[in-house]
């Protein structure tokens, strides 16, 4: 995995960021304070390499978003900050923070030190399960294939694929329509999009997810829908 979410008030130093590191092969999502990296981290958390935050924010300070990662995730963390005090630095690191950068810095630096954190993470080498089971169901994501516990291959569109795909990695999560839109087509669901419904209508036939008492993807009324279903992932 080599996706990054970096957080930072300052529209000039994302923009440089995110160009250079995209250059070297980095997945990059950006965040401008506190309330949209925790958009960003909610969906991303259970693929992201490191987490870049910028100490000062508008609305919060990378001491405070440093700690609620640490909560959920043990992702790698780098902190950025204008402050050369000791102090500053030694608090980031107790509080869970790989690494410490001054500003200003060099993307070329920053870039030297998220490979560094890779190599001792081992997350540079590191592969996503190809296979994940669920209802006596197994989808490849090499083929980008799905058979059931026969071997009968299950017909899928490249559309269909990508949204199972999606719920699988986020099972047991509660997704709204925008987030799944957004997974999906690269934008968010207008009033009268009625699209995603008919995809998950679909999804649902080609698993007999069917009936009131849906196995597979449940709707949260309000809320979005869930993938219902147990998943076991593996590289065999």
């Amino acid at each position: 995995m080599r996706n990054i979410l970096i957080v930072d008030d300052d529209q000039k130093i994302r923009t440089l960021l995110k160009t250079y590191l995209e250059k070297n092969q980095y997945s990059v999502t950006l965040a401008h304070n506190g309330a949209s990296f925790f958009t960003e981290f909610n969906r991303s958390v259970d693929t992201l390499s490191l987490v870049i935050l910028d100490v000062m924010l508008p609305d919060t300070d990378g001491f405070a978003l440093c700690q609620a990662v640490r909560r959920r995730s043990n992702v790698p963390i780098i902190m950025l900050t204008a402050s050369s005090d000791e102090a500053d630095r030694v608090v980031g690191l107790e509080l869970g923070a790989d690494d410490y950068i001054s500003k200003p810095h060099s993307p070329r630096e920053l870039l030297a030190r998220i490979k560094a954190i890779h190599r001792r993470t081992g997350m540079e080498a590191a592969t996503p399960p190809r296979y994940h089971r669920f209802g006596g169901f197994t989808i490849d994501t090499v083929e980008r294939s799905v058979v059931d516990h026969l071997g009968t291959p299950v017909p899928l569109s490249g559309l269909d694929f990508q949204l199972l795909k999606y719920f699988i990695d986020h099972a047991g999560e509660i997704l709204d329509r925008s987030v799944l839109c957004e997974a999906t087509r690269g934008r968010d669901a207008g009033p009268f999009d009625r699209f995603l419904d008919v995809q998950i209508s679909r999804l649902r036939l080609r698993f007999n997810d069917c009936g009131k008492q849906p196995w597979l993807i449940k709707t949260v009324r309000g809320a979005g829908y869930v993938f219902a279903a147990s998943v076991i992932s593996s590289h065999e």
